[in-house]
């Protein structure tokens, strides 16, 4: 497998789906090659599902979609055990959550404890239902979309789920040009139905296993650890980055050397998905009237390079 052929391949094909929207296609190949959890958040219609439709069919991966509502309880998720009068005896039906991908749509109109019940499952990549633990797909991803906190029925994501995203990304609305195509082009479900699967299974573990194999020197390291040291510091957040969210950093940045074409990190490596990969962690400290992406590039341009 020509592995640099195979991730512009992915790119290229995502882009005829999502137009005008290269860097944030970029950043979701990423995620996913770094084996993380992706949260979409943007205003409804702008394309957030058909993004995450049209990911895991280039991705060749099996695909379940639960659209979140305030009445949507745990068991909707995971499954449920039923008894079946035939085998005398209860026999659990898995739910959409035994999938490689999971498209959570809408995810923040659901109920806190629905939310929650997805924890176990992007951390651990198992579920425990009625006491016994059932281990999840190989790969697993969640692709969760979110609109706007001030919209009608919405809940805010509990802190300890929103770090279990490796990134949160925002498509916003298309240049004049993009939207031109979009309402002159097919429509683009019907775009999304027609894409072929461009990765098999192993080729997907083996793009996996080179993002872990991508160098991150000492100096780079150096770096890293500055930019969550001035996340802790006081200056720009209430509270800091955590390790995990450190460890994130890293990985999410070796998968975009990767797809840079690159063997090691850059610093610029880590700059193009810092915010991304971390402001959705952070709440920005004053009244600077910065949202937290923003004080994240902020910071960026105040830490000196290595």
């Amino acid at each position: 497998m020509n592995a640099q052929h195979k991730l512009k391949s992915l790119l290229e094909q995502l882009n005829t789906v999502i137009v005008g929207k290269p860097a944030q296609i970029q950043d979701c190949v990423a995620c996913l090659l770094a084996g993380g959890h992706l949260l979409i958040d943007d205003v409804p219609g702008v394309g957030k599902t058909t993004l995450a439709h049209a990911l895991s069919r280039t991705f060749g991966l099996q695909f379940s979609r639960v659209q979140f509502t305030s009445d949507l309880m745990p068991s909707d998720l995971s499954g449920v055990s039923v008894y079946e009068r035939g085998k005398e005896a209860f026999v659990f039906h898995p739910g959409p959550i035994f999938a490689q991908v999971l498209l959570a749509d809408e995810i923040n109109r659901a109920s806190p404890k629905t939310q929650s019940a997805l924890l176990e499952a992007m951390e651990e990549k198992q579920v425990t239902v009625e006491g016994e633990t059932r281990a999840l797909p190989h790969p697993f991803f969640v692709i969760a979309t979110q609109n706007p906190l001030d919209q009608i029925g919405t809940y805010a994501l509990p802190e300890s789920q929103l770090d279990r995203f490796l990134m949160r990304i925002s498509l916003g609305y298309p240049d004049r040009a993009a939207e031109r195509a979009l309402l002159s082009g097919e429509d683009r479900r019907d775009v999304v139905d027609k894409l072929p699967s461009l990765l098999t299974l192993d080729e997907l573990h083996e793009l996996q296993r080179l993002v872990l194999a991508v160098h991150a020197a000492d100096p780079l390291l150096d770096y890293v650890q500055d930019l969550i040291a001035a996340t802790r510091s006081g200056q720009w957040f209430v509270q800091g980055l955590s390790p995990r969210a450190g460890i994130a950093v890293i990985r999410a940045a070796k998968a975009q050397a990767l797809l840079s074409g690159r063997d090691y990190v850059a610093p610029d490596d880590v700059q193009a998905i810092l915010p991304q990969a971390t402001a959705h962690r952070m709440i920005p400290v004053g009244d600077s009237g910065r949202g937290a992406a923003e004080q994240v590039r902020a910071m960026l341009a105040a830490v000196p390079l290595p």
